[in-house]
C-alpha cells in the first residue's frame, strides 16, 4: 500500500513534500521494524502523525528537520509500545528480510545481517542518530532533529561508532570461528 494512498484529503504543498521525502519514512521504518508488515504498518502511522502535525509545522524550519523527528519519535514511541506489550523478537532469530535480495553474494549477505544486528542492538535514540548520520545529516541537524546540542551529538556519534566496532567484532569474530570449525 502506497504511503500517500493512506492519507486523507490533504493541501498540495503537504502531500508534494511527503512525496519528495517520502524515503524518510521509509528509511526509519525500516530501520524500526523487523518485517515488512511492521514496517508498512509504521510507514503508515508516521505519515498520519505527520498530518496530524502538519499544523503545527513551522514553515521557516527545514521540512526533513521536522519529518524526521515526528518520523523518529513515532517509531521510538512504536517500539516502547512494543516491548511493553511483550512484541520483542529476539534478535538471534534469523529475517530473510534483513538479508535482502538472494542473488547477493554470501559475504554481502553476512555483513547486511551484522550491521542490522548491531544497529538493533543500539538504543532507539542512539539508533535515531545513527540514521541520521548515515544520511549525512550534520551535528546541527541532527541535534535540532533529537533535541540535543551538537557537542553532545558530537560525544554520542563517538560512543555509537565505538560500540558498533565492538558489536561488530564480536560478530565477525564469532563468525570466523564458526567457518573455521567446518
Amino acid at each position: 500500500m502506497s504511503i500517500s494512498k493512506t492519507l486523507p484529503a490533504a493541501p498540495v504543498n503537504f502531500q508534494s513534500l511527503i512525496t519528495a521525502h517520502r524515503g524518510i519514512i521509509l528509511k526509519v521504518a525500516a530501520s524500526y521494524s523487523r518485517n515488512a508488515d511492521d514496517r508498512a504498518d509504521l510507514a503508515q502511522e508516521i505519515a498520519l502523525q505527520l498530518w496530524r502535525a502538519w499544523p503545527g509545522y513551522e514553515r521557516s524550519r527545514p521540512f526533513s528537520t521536522w519529518m524526521y523527528r515526528v518520523a523518529l519519535n513515532v517509531a521510538i514511541s512504536q517500539q516502547r509500545r512494543d516491548r511493553q506489550q511483550g512484541r520483542h523478537e529476539s534478535l538471534a532469530v534469523e529475517h530473510e528480510d534483513l538479508v535482502g535480495a538472494r542473488d547477493v553474494e554470501v559475504e554481502r549477505e553476512e555483513q547486511l545481517v551484522i550491521v542490522q544486528r548491531a544497529m538493533q542492538a543500539l538504543a532507539a535514540f542512539d539508533r535515531a542518530l545513527l540514521l541520521l548520520h548515515l544520511e549525512g545529516c550534520g551535528l546541527r541537524e541532527s541535534g535540532e532533529v533529537l533535541g540535543i546540542t551538537e557537542g553532545n551529538v558530537a560525544t554520542r556519534l563517538s560512543r555509537i561508532k565505538q560500540q558498533l566496532r565492538r558489536i561488530a567484532g564480536t560478530t565477525s569474530t564469532a563468525g570466523a570461528n564458526d567457518h573455521g570449525n567446518e
